[in-house]
Order: C-alpha cells, then sequence, then structure tokens
C-alpha cells in the first residue's frame, strides 16, 4: 500500500525559499533598493521561489523533501540548468501604491522557473499556483503617479542580472530591538545546492549584510557610513571615441610630469532644475547646454545639481560635452552596461582633469557627498602628494525648523569628513546649499511663526561653522578684491533689496521658474544660494568670479532669444538657478609670494560686538523708519519718472533718434540717489557723457531744458566754477544737478568702462575729464565690491543720521559727506566680510564707531586695501585727515577738512562708541529723543546752543529776489567759512573752534519773509587756563583782541569779493555773542530766494570761466589770444580785446564738429574735414570718419584741422585762416550779418 504524501502548510511570513544571485551583482540593485525598498538591509535581492514558506519547525523536513524532489526531476529529465536574465522592469498596483521589480519575460527562463516551484510546491504536498517572478527594487505611494513612472524608468535603466541558478536558499527572520525600536532581519539558515542535491545548513543563522544599520538614522557613527558605501569608492567614465561608448577610466597610468600640471582651475556648479512631470520634457535641456558651454559658464570642472537620468543621457550624448569634459562622475544611464543614478536629484560631476571619487552619505535618504581627488592637482608635503579634493553639497531645501536642522547636520558630516580624512589637502566646497540668506525672508519666518529663533540661530551658526574650518566664500573674497561685474545697474535694485540679498542666485523677482517653484509669500525673495567655498593651503587663491545662465533662450533650440525671430519656443531660463563660476589660480614652487605694500599702512579692524539691546536688526529698521529714511513706493516712482523725463529731454530721443550717425550720449545717476542712498529730502546728481565739449553740450542742453518748461522742467541756476559747469535743475518737483563730461569712448562703451581697471589706458584722459568722471567711477565700484549693498545701505543711513544729529554732515565746512561715509563704512564691511563670513548690521555699526573712534588721524590713513594695494600716496603736512577715494584725480576726499573740524569728528566717534558700549542703549535712543528725523538735527542744534559760553556769530542777511544770487550767496559764504576755522586754530591753537553746519534764524521769523536774515554760530571751547582755571584777565584780553582781529579780516575778505558779494543786495558781520544772544535762535530751513525765468543766465557771460573742450588740441597763437582775452580781469585791470576787428569768440573747430554730427538739421555726412597731414600737407577725410578720441590710433589733433567743406556744393562752410564761420557765424561771419542787419 502507497504512502499518503506528507504535506507541509506554507504560512509562515518567518522563513523564505528564494534565489539570490551573485554578489557581484548586488551594487547597482542595492544603490537603488537602499533609497526606495522598505525591505532593503532585511532581505537582500532576491526572487522569491515560496513565501511565505514553511514553519520553522518543519525547515528541515521541508529540505530534505525538496532535495527529494529534485533528484527525482534530474533522474527523470537530466540535471535542472536554470538561468535568470533580470532586464526587463515593471509594477504591481496596490491600494496603497505600487511595487516595482525587475523580471525576466524570457519564457524559457520563466518555464524553468515555474516548473522548479511547481515541483518544491509539489514536495511540501501543495498544489501548483499562479506566479510572477520578480525582484523587489522599491515601493511607491501612488501608482499613478510620475514618481512611480520614474521609478519604474529607473529601474529598467539597470544593467541586466543575469545567472545561473545553482543554490537555493532557505532564509529565516530573526527579530530583534535596536534602541528600543522592534525590527527583524532575514539571515540564512541554509542552502540547496542544486547540483550535488544536498542541504548545507548553518551552525548559526548568517547574516547576509556582515556589518549594516537595520534602521536607518538609528546611530550616527561613522562606521555606518562606511559599511553602507562598500561599493561607493570609484573612477570616473571616460568617453571613447572608437568604440563611441562611456567606459571606466582605468586611472592614472603614471605620475604626472611637472610640466603638464595646469596653473589655474576653474570650478562651476550649477543647479540645472529637474523635471518632475512624467514623461520629463526636454525642451530646457539645449539651454542647459548652451549656458554650461559659453563663454562665462565653460570650466575645468562642473557640478551639476538637481540631475535626472533623462537629463544626464541628453547631455552626454552631445558631442560638445564630450570634447570639453572628458571625465564624468556617472555615465550615461541610457547605456546598457551603466546603470542608473540613485535618485531622482543628483549631482554629477563634469571635468577636464582625470579624478577618483567617493560617495559619503548622510543620515537623510537620497542626501550625501560627491567627493573628488584631482590625479594631477594638489600639493607635496615631503613626498607625499596632497591631492585637491572637491566636495558637493546639494542640501535639504526649505525654511522650517526640521529642514533647517537637517541642513545644518549635513553640513556638518561634510565639514567633518573633510576635516577628518583630508586635514591637510587643499578643498573646494561647491554646489547649492540652500541656506537661507535673506534677511526679509527670515524676519518674516519669524514673525509668522513659521520658524524658530533656535532655527534662525541654525542659519548662523553654519555660516561660523564653514568660516571655522578655513573655508573662504569665492563670491565675497571675489567681489571685495575684484568687483562683481554682473551687478545690478538698476535703481529700482537698489531700494529693494534686503539684507543677504546680494549675489543672489535664486531670485523669484526676476526669475520665473524660481517663481513657480516658491510662490507667493515671504519665500520668493532672492536667496544665495549656491556657493563656492576654497580652502587653499598654499595651492591655490580665488581669482575671479562670475555667474551665468542669466539670459533667457528659446525652449527646445538653446538658442538666445535675439538670435531668432522665428522661434517655435517661447522665452525661458535654462533654470531657477544662477550657474556660479570660480577661478583659481594655482600656486608653483617658483612662483614668487607677493604681498599688498598696502597692508603695511592699512589699519586693522577688530569686530566690536554690540551689546544684547542693539542686536536686533528689526529695531534698527524700525528706528530708521520713524526718521523716513528709506524712500516710499511713491517717492522711488517719482524720482524714477523725473529722472527719465531729464534723460528724454537731455537726449532728445523722441525728435532725433532716426539721425544717422547720431552721437553716443548717456546720463547716469551719481551721488547718493546713484548709490542707492537717498532719502526723500535728497536731490539727484546727475552726469552726462558724450562725445562733444562741455560748451556745446550746455548750450544746447539749456535750449532744450526750456523748451520743456511745459513738461515741467525749470532751470534754476548754472554755476560756473573751476571744477566745470552745473546745471541746477528742478524736474516734476526733484531737484536735481546736472553736470557733463566730454569723453567719446566711455559713452560708446557704456558700461563696459566703468568694469575696466584703473590702468587701463582708456584713462589716459585729461585731469579735468578725469576729476569729471570721478564720481561715477568711485561709485560703481563701490557698488560692485560691496559684499552685502542692503547692509551696506542701511548702516549708511544710520550714520548719516548721526552725523547730522550731531552736526558733523557737512563736506563744504571740513566735516563728514556721503563720499566720506562710504569710504569709510565700504572699508569696514570689505574688512569684516572679505573671507566671506555674514556680519549683521548692528556689529557693523558698532564695529565702525568703535575702530574709527580709536583711530588716529594724524598718522594714519583710511583707504580701502583693496584698492590701493600699492599706495602711493605721499600725504602733505597741510592735510590733517586722509580718506582716500578711489579713482584720480584728487585722491583725499577730505581736502575740505580742517585741525577744528577733525578735532570734533574725533570726538563725536568717541562718543558715539561709548554710548553704543553701553548696556541697555537703544538705537533710538542713541539718535536722541524719540529718534524721529525730524527732530533729531534740531535736538543736536538744541545741544549746540547751550554747549558754550562765547560763539562767534556770522551775521548774513540778504534782500534780492533770485534765487540763483541768494543760493550762491551762501553757499559762497559757507564755503569760506572753513578758512575762518583754520585762522583761529592757526592764531589761538589753545582754542576749539566749533562750527555748526546749518544757517539759524530768530525762532519768531515767518516762512514768508522775503527779506533773509540767519546767524553761522562757532562755538568756541577752552576760553580757560591751564587746568580749566579762568584766564588771567590780560590774557583774556589779549585773546579776545586775537579772535576780534581774525572776525574783522574774516569780514574785509567776503566783502571784498566783487564776484559773490554785492552790498547792495546783502550783508554780512561776524563778532563775539555770549551765549545768553543765542539761546533764541532756531535752524532756518528756508532757501533764500525765489525762482524766476532766467534765473540761470544772471550772472554775466565775461564772468564765466567756460570750460574748454577736453578733446580739442586747438593751439594756434590766435586762438590762444582769445582765450586768454576771456579770462576775468584780476583786480579790476581792464585788458584790451584781441581782436577788434569782431566781437565774440571765433568758435573752434571742436565746436564744428560737434554741431555738424549733434544738429538733426544738418547731415554729417555731407561735410569733409581738411587738415594739414605732416608729411603729405594738405588731407581731407569725411567727417563721419574723422576720429576725435585722443587714444584712437587715427586721432589727428584737431590744430591741424584747417577747413570744412560741403561735399553737395563745394563751399567751404568754415575757415581757420580767414576766420570765417558760416556754421555758428563767428569769426568775420559776424561782420556779414551785422552789416546785413
Amino acid at each position: 500500500m502507497t504512502p499518503e504524501p506528507v504535506t507541509l502548510p506554507i504560512g509562515s511570513y518567518d522563513t523564505a525559499l528564494c534565489l539570490i544571485p551573485p554578489k557581484r551583482t548586488w551594487a547597482s540593485i542595492d544603490r537603488l533598493r537602499i533609497l526606495y525598498d522598505k525591505a532593503y538591509e532585511k532581505w537582500p535581492p532576491h526572487v522569491n521561489i515560496v513565501y511565505p514558506f514553511v514553519g520553522l519547525d518543519s525547515l528541515s523536513s521541508a529540505s530534505e523533501m525538496i532535495v527529494s524532489e529534485l533528484r527525482a526531476w534530474k533522474e527523470a529529465s537530466g540535471a535542472p540548468k536554470l538561468r535568470i536574465r533580470l532586464d526587463e522592469a515593471d509594477a504591481f498596483s496596490h491600494r496603497q501604491g505600487g511595487t516595482i521589480f525587475i523580471c525576466d519575460k524570457d519564457p524559457a527562463h520563466t518555464a524553468g522557473l515555474s516548473e522548479l516551484r511547481n515541483r518544491v510546491l509539489g514536495a511540501l504536498g501543495q498544489s501548483p499556483s499562479s506566479y510572477q517572478m520578480h525582484m523587489s527594487i522599491g515601493q511607491s505611494d501612488d501608482a499613478s503617479s510620475s514618481s512611480h513612472e520614474f521609478l519604474l524608468e529607473k529601474a529598467s535603466l539597470l544593467p541586466a542580472v543575469e545567472w545561473d541558478v545553482e543554490e537555493i536558499h532557505v532564509l529565516i527572520r530573526e527579530r530583534m530591538q535596536i534602541d528600543g525600536n522592534a525590527t527583524s532581519q532575514m539571515k540564512i539558515w541554509g542552502i540547496i545546492d542544486i547540483a550535488t542535491l544536498s542541504v548545507s545548513r548553518m551552525a548559526e543563522p548568517d547574516v547576509i549584510y556582515e556589518t549594516e544599520r537595520l534602521a536607518l538614522g538609528s546611530a550616527d557613527s561613522e562606521h555606518d557610513g562606511e559599511a553602507r558605501n562598500r561599493y561607493t569608492s570609484r573612477l570616473p567614465y571616460v568617453f571613447s571615441p572608437s568604440e563611441q561608448k562611456w567606459k571606466v577610466h582605468p586611472g592614472p597610468s603614471s605620475r604626472l610630469e611637472e610640466e603638464s600640471v595646469a596653473q589655474t582651475l576653474t570650478v562651476a556648479s550649477y543647479n540645472v532644475l529637474a523635471e518632475f512631470e512624467y514623461p520629463p520634457s526636454q525642451d530646457r535641456y539645449p539651454l542647459v547646454i548652451h549656458n554650461l558651454l559659453g563663454k562665462s559658464g565653460i570650466s575645468d570642472v562642473v557640478v551639476l545639481e538637481e540631475v535626472t537620468d533623462d537629463f544626464l543621457s541628453y547631455l552626454l550624448r552631445d558631442d560638445r560635452v564630450r570634447e570639453q569634459y572628458p571625465f564624468t562622475s556617472c555615465g550615461p544611464p541610457e547605456q546598457s552596461d551603466i546603470e542608473p543614478l540613485p535618485s531622482h536629484l543628483n549631482t554629477v560631476v563634469l571635468s577636464k582633469l582625470s579624478f577618483s571619487w567617493d560617495w559619503v552619505p548622510f543620515r537623510r535618504r537620497h542626501k550625501g557627498s560627491v567627493i573628488l581627488r584631482f590625479d594631477s592637482i594638489g600639493k607635496r608635503n615631503g613626498d607625499v602628494f596632497l591631492p585637491a579634493v572637491l566636495s558637493t553639497v546639494h542640501l535639504t531645501c526649505g525654511l522650517t525648523d526640521g529642514s533647517v536642522a537637517n541642513k545644518k547636520l549635513e553640513l556638518q558630516s561634510i565639514l567633518k569628513y573633510l576635516s577628518k580624512t583630508y586635514p591637510e589637502n587643499p578643498w573646494i566646497v561647491a554646489g547649492d546649499f540652500n541656506i537661507t540668506t535673506s534677511a526679509y525672508t527670515i524676519n518674516a519666518a519669524l514673525k509668522k511663526k513659521a520658524i524658530s529663533w533656535q532655527t534662525a540661530n541654525n542659519l548662523t551658526e553654519m555660516e561660523t561653522m564653514i568660516t571655522e574650518v578655513g573655508l573662504t566664500d569665492a563670491w565675497a573674497f571675489s567681489r571685495v578684491r575684484y568687483g562683481d561685474s554682473s551687478f545690478d545697474e538698476d535703481q529700482r535694485h537698489l531700494c529693494d533689496v534686503f539684507e543677504g540679498e546680494e549675489g543672489a542666485t535664486f531670485d523669484p523677482t526676476v526669475n520665473e521658474l524660481a517663481a513657480e517653484i516658491v510662490g507667493s509669500g515671504f519665500n520668493n525673495r532672492p536667496q544665495r544660494y549656491d556657493r563656492i567655498l576654497v580652502k587653499g593651503q598654499d595651492l591655490f587663491t580665488v581669482s575671479g568670479f562670475n555667474m551665468f545662465g542669466k539670459n533667457r533662450g528659446l525652449l527646445g533650440s538653446g538658442a538666445a532669444v535675439d538670435d531668432c525671430s522665428d522661434s517655435q519656443g517661447k522665452p525661458s531660463y535654462a533654470s531657477d538657478h544662477w550657474g556660479v563660476k570660480c577661478s583659481l589660480k594655482l600656486a608653483s614652487d617658483s612662483s614668487e609670494q607677493t604681498t599688498d605694500d598696502s597692508s603695511k599702512l592699512s589699519v586693522a579692524v577688530q569686530v566690536k560686538a554690540p551689546p544684547d539691546s542693539l542686536a536686533d536688526v528689526s529695531e534698527l529698521r524700525e528706528c530708521l523708519d520713524k526718521q523716513n529714511v528709506f524712500p516710499s513706493e511713491g517717492d522711488i516712482n517719482e524720482r524714477e519718472t523725473a529722472f527719465t523725463l531729464l534723460k528724454e529731454v537731455i537726449l532728445d530721443d523722441g525728435e532725433s533718434s532716426h539721425v544717422r550717425g547720431k552721437p553716443a550720449f548717456v546720463v547716469v545717476p551719481v551721488g547718493s540717489y546713484g548709490l542707492g542712498v537717498w532719502t526723500a529730502s535728497s536731490d539727484i546728481d546727475c552726469l552726462c557723457i558724450g562725445p562733444i565739449s562741455s560748451r556745446v553740450f550746455f548750450a544746447l542742453a539749456v535750449q532744450r531744458l526750456r523748451k520743456a518748461a511745459m513738461r515741467g522742467i525749470k532751470v534754476l541756476r548754472r554755476v560756473n566754477a573751476h571744477s566745470g559747469t552745473m546745471l541746477e535743475l528742478e524736474v516734476l518737483g526733484i531737484k536735481m544737478d546736472l553736470q557733463y563730461c566730454p569723453s567719446t569712448f566711455i559713452a560708446e562703451s557704456w558700461p563696459h568702462a566703468m568694469r575696466l581697471p584703473p590702468s587701463d589706458p582708456v584713462f589716459t584722459l585729461p585731469t579735468q575729464t578725469l576729476a569729471k568722471l570721478k564720481p561715477v567711477r568711485d561709485l560703481y565700484y563701490i557698488r560692485r565690491t560691496i559684499p552685502d549693498y542692503a547692509s551696506f545701505k542701511v548702516a549708511y543711513q544710520f550714520i548719516k543720521c548721526w552725523a547730522k544729529q550731531r552736526g558733523i554732515y557737512a563736506a563744504k565746512f571740513g566735516y563728514l559727506g556721503g563720499i566720506h561715509i562710504s569710504i569709510l563704512l565700504s572699508r569696514i564691511c570689505k574688512l569684516l566680510f572679505h573671507d566671506g563670513k555674514s556680519v549683521p548690521v548692528p556689529t557693523i555699526l558698532t564695529t565702525f564707531f568703535d575702530h574709527y573712534a580709536g583711530f588716529d588721524w594724524k598718522s594714519h590713513m583710511a583707504f580701502d586695501p583693496f584698492f590701493h594695494k600699492r599706495l602711493r600716496y605721499v600725504r602733505t603736512a597741510r592735510e590733517p585727515m586722509v580718506i582716500l577715494g578711489y579713482h584720480a584725480p584728487n585722491l583725499n576726499t577730505a581736502h575740505t577738512a580742517s585741525p577744528p573740524s577733525v578735532r570734533t569728528i574725533s570726538e563725536e566717534l568717541k562718543r558715539a562708541s561709548a554710548l553704543l558700549s553701553q548696556e541697555g542703549m537703544t538705537w533710538c535712543g542713541f539718535i536722541g529723543g524719540d529718534g524721529l528725523t525730524e527732530r533729531a538735527p534740531e535736538a543736536g542744534a538744541a545741544e549746540f546752543l547751550k554747549a558754550y559760553k562765547t560763539y562767534v556769530r556770522i551775521d548774513v542777511q540778504f534782500w534780492g529776489v533770485s534765487l540763483a544770487k541768494g543760493s550762491g550767496f551762501v553757499g559762497w559764504l559757507e564755503s569760506r567759512c572753513v578758512m575762518l576755522l583754520v585762522d583761529i586754530n592757526r592764531r589761538l591753537p589753545s582754542m576749539h573752534a566749533r562750527i555748526w553746519p546749518a544757517r539759524f534764524v530768530d525762532r519768531d521769523t515767518s516762512e514768508e519773509d522775503k527779506d533773509y536774515q540767519g546767524y553761522y554760530l562757532i562755538g568756541l571751547d577752552r576760553l580757560e587756563g591751564a587746568n580749566n582755571e579762568p584766564l588771567a584777565k590780560d590774557e583774556m584780553k589779549i585773546t579776545i583782541g586775537t579772535l576780534r582781529t581774525v572776525l574783522e579780516t574774516f569780514e574785509g575778505q567776503i566783502r571784498g569779493d566783487e564776484k559773490y558779494f554785492d552790498s547792495k543786495s546783502c550783508w554780512m558781520t561776524a563778532s563775539l555773542v555770549k551765549q545768553s544772544e543765542v539761546s533764541h535762535l532756531r535752524l532756518d530751513g528756508r532757501e533764500w530766494g525765489e525762482y524766476t525765468v532766467g534765473d540761470d543766465e544772471s550772472e554775466s557771460e565775461e564772468d564765466k570761466e567756460e570750460e574748454e573742450d577736453t578733446e580739442q588740441l586747438d593751439s594756434d597763437a590766435d586762438a590762444a589770444t582769445s582765450s586768454k582775452s576771456k579770462k576775468r580781469p584780476a583786480h579790476g585791470t581792464t585788458t584790451l580785446p584781441s581782436r577788434p576787428a569782431y566781437t565774440g569768440k571765433f568758435r573752434s573747430s571742436a565746436d564744428v564738429i560737434s554741431r555738424l554730427r549733434w544738429d538733426p538739421e544738418m547731415d554729417s555726412s555731407d561735410y569733409i574735414v581738411g587738415y594739414e597731414d605732416r608729411f603729405l600737407g594738405m588731407r581731407e577725410r569725411a567727417l563721419d570718419q574723422w576720429k576725435s578720441e585722443q587714444t584712437d590710433e587715427e586721432f589727428i589733433p584737431q590744430h591741424r584741422i584747417e577747413y570744412f567743406k560741403r561735399r553737395s556744393d563745394g563751399v567751404v562752410v568754415w575757415d581757420r585762416k580767414q576766420r570765417r564761420d558760416d556754421i555758428f557765424g563767428s569769426g568775420v561771419s559776424s561782420l556779414l550779418r551785422e552789416g546785413a542787419d
């Protein structure tokens, strides 16, 4: 009788019968499973035969039964030969997601595997059932989502896993507790050998992963990270042209020779923005490649973030990329023998240079750093070669307590790994740090309680961590030392920017891709996410930095927007981030180590931390808001409109833009408006740069401005000074000053010329031209090199408010002006920021006052050591204060300072520093009163009126009606007051004289009063003897007598100047008064005089010292004589006219050229210039081909011009020898005109 077959139940989830591939095939599979498979580390890569399997107590009998069945199979059909090739991907759908797997769909393979399973089930007494062989790769939460499709595609890109099945593994589950959490792991109970038909049982269940962490994130040891990455130390891929495929680089074949070592290294980082919708669009890919291969983006090494499988395959398909970057850390996933990228968002490195690399994971899945070691870049420490190391960064995104905490841990992991593994190697750390930098965003998040104060501190601590390990921020270093060539010139940007937004690489206010990601709210501010950090270790230094990818292109084409008019794609940026690129200069043994000569002369700056009561930036801003220093949106729009109108009128854009050969002109703001530190009460200083002479420009400008009177433009006054002509204007109610600089090249190459170094031959210009350009050149330098403009702006406004309140903001009186504050403050900012560490505004301010309070103005000079690297300035004994500007001429901006004013400034700085050191001090308390700006100057003036026993009172009266004359008289008198201070100091060195830089009036003076009377006051200190004892009577008498003599001399100087002082309309006296005689005064805010039409013509033409055309070299004797005749007679003496035959000056050849080129009624192409060549005699040249710029190689001095002739009729319209001028009607032509009249 045949015994009934034994049946073993198969319902235990603690056992499994499966096929496990050889370990050599695990690497690519586990790089996905570690990220996507919840069973990773609990299960090996496997294909289940039977799961659930039999109970633990039945494993031995079940194994014997299976072996017996396999033996019978072998005897009946021969030895079973099973081969598996997992080369396709598929998925199971569940109610709560799906499982992605790889499988073998070969009919022969699946049939063999199905028969094996059926025989196993039969051996256990079980009936055959449906079976889908698979190896799980991961799970998704939603089988219909794009993330599910991306993972399915990633699994399909795995290289085929193929092996001959020789063993069947029996697994059992071992349960355990780790950190109080229950978990389990499948271990090998035994192995069924198909060839020998035997069972090998382990003495103890064998672990599958030798040293693994079962619960990710449950431990924080470096050994765990090493164990998880035992497969990740790799060589790069290199493209083989012969095989047309990417292959693993074999590594450096031999030791590199010295001459092959590079002298420079460029490193770029670019977040290319992954596609998150499936199937992914490739429209942006050509734009990304265009940026990477463009002049500003192409590098030796480029770090790419958010790289997907689809993008990397597309990128490495491009022949240009293969040629430029022969090495890549990851090959194209579309190549059959290359595995897919592990995550959806990956970091990939492309390089010209060979390297090896490791993957250092973080505690969170999908996060880690690629650590590169360059084969040819490094330094030697004895016989040991220390390769340069590059670490990639892509920290967790978001501004929440959790995301910031993760960022900090990830950054710590990178820095800890580098410090331990490569302590002496040079480092480069590059990538997307995702650290929120905008102070606006952080403060808004705090106010909305989206983050805690601890999180805000964590953001600061991350910046500190970077600097503490010796890393330098390449952007900050390069900006301070070399300037940012890509800075935003838009005035609106200066008003809208907040602290921490300078150098932003993620800007939703500009980039629509970034705006779509962040949406609305406090996150839609510019952030400086992307950085390149350097620790040179004497191998390299930062030599440059730039951004790229800031231009739109056409989707799908890669072409710039301007390159194609009939494009099919719409304009778009390539990514939501700008790319960043850093240039490094490598040192060599033979290279000379040079240091800046000026470093020995520069006074070191020590950081002065503010007390806790002053540490809050928001309180500082609130204080400034009370003072109305930040312009409103209405103020900004008004000035934008007014400035635009002025440009339209001056440039005559509406009428003459169609004229062929129209010369280039630019109108740019300078001063506080150009620097972006203006207030609602500020004027706008403007500079026009163009190719014509100043005389012609102002003649035409005044004519056009007068025509525009109906559009809201008034010409208030024309000022003619030794530095040139200036127009005081009122445009739509906004006061403006307009100056002009003649320079053809600067105008034509604007704004490129502002980025040229000071030593460039372009600036080999006349001194007067350089003087005109100096304000705009200095302004551009400051704006290009300030590391955090918003912090600078806030600090500047506060210092300016303080200086006004304390009565030391007035350059004409020898005190501080806007340029002085800009230089002194930018110097502090740059010295604090140059290594990349962020410094809050309160610290900048306390450091500013502490530093300059102890500054020895007598012995030291204040200057920017990053600009004046080899300072050659020689200080004279007549300079009590030296604050060096940037560009020539007149480097010392404090040329009006006097010993009394320097002493006053120094005393006020010491007073301010002491106040800011007090615990409990507030910003409003420091400013004085309640901090309101309209009260602050009055409070300071009131204090001044009580501070001294004796004053010098300068009584000034004006009863004219002309605003031009009133303003001119007052302005001139104020500029002369410095002489009085100097004279008092010279005659009475023991006395300190302090002038208040504003005019006082009687308290009951009406604002409508047209008989103007005011007072300037000078406080006199130390009218005592030694030890503060009162002066002896005789000594007092001598002192007072000396003072009166000084005042009488001053009165005589003022009244004796006939140009500015007219006794018919003004008067002044100077006298000594007691404190009681000034106690009834208040500040005068009136303008003396009223605007009247034609005010700008009030000065006699004979009194003008008109600025000659700086490009004119007309030096013939007649012209020289004529020029001299225009000079102002000295002391009333008369000079005979040099040419009595006609009146007026014969207009120069430069004036004719300017008129012919600029006048829309004249066609410059119809005129010919006749000139004398030194070797060929008389020659002619078309006017349009005439070069007026002295630096042009074809330049011909204008004194060689003999005539101008009309091409159309051959008529000579200007002749030097005959003194005939039919263009302007000057010279002998004026006689013909008078005779006709």
